[in-house]
């Protein structure tokens, strides 16, 4: 009875993508008094006219291009809110753990609708006619990083033998 994990594909971790941007950095600004890195500047000293009255230094432009980057990375609104982790048990019981995502730009309170969710994914997929909600618990868990919303569960499909 091992778990099953749906989750969609993700390409690199948050964790990852947060130390390599740290990583990147952290070298730029090491190497800046070793000589390795050019003392001109990078992005030139130059202002974009948008129009006679309103110019905006490319220099700007650039940062904030950055700063709207890393904000993507770190809340990345594509990647899905929950996890959820299945075990089959005998009997057509199925346990399932759901945890959000520690950063998050809403999908708080929508931990109920998933888990429902992936019951009726369970139930079709198995040719079950319902489902049982026999428990269903939901919280926090707190870490040095910050709480987490976990909820878990455990379902019973059920089948409709009648003609």
């Amino acid at each position: 009875m091992t778990p099953s994990r749906h989750r969609a594909p993700r390409k690199v971790s948050l964790k990852c993508r947060v130390l390599l941007a740290v990583a990147v950095s952290g070298s730029l600004a090491g190497c800046a008094g070793s000589g390795l890195v050019p003392t001109d500047p990078i992005v030139p000293d130059t202002t974009l006219n948008l129009t006679p009255s309103l110019t905006i230094a490319l220099e700007k432009i650039v940062f904030w291009g950055a700063y709207a980057g890393v904000a993507y990375l770190v809340l990345d609104p594509l990647a899905p809110n929950w996890e959820i982790e299945v075990a089959a048990f005998p009997d057509s019981h199925y346990h399932m753990s759901l945890k959000m995502k520690r950063v998050y730009a809403g999908g708080a309170g929508e931990s109920r609708v998933v888990f429902h969710q992936r019951a009726r994914e369970l139930m079709r997929g198995g040719g079950y006619n319902g489902y049982q909600v026999l428990e269903y618990t939901e919280g926090m868990e707190s870490s040095v990083l910050g709480s987490q919303r976990v909820s878990q569960g455990v379902i019973r499909l059920t089948r409709n033998d009648s003609p």
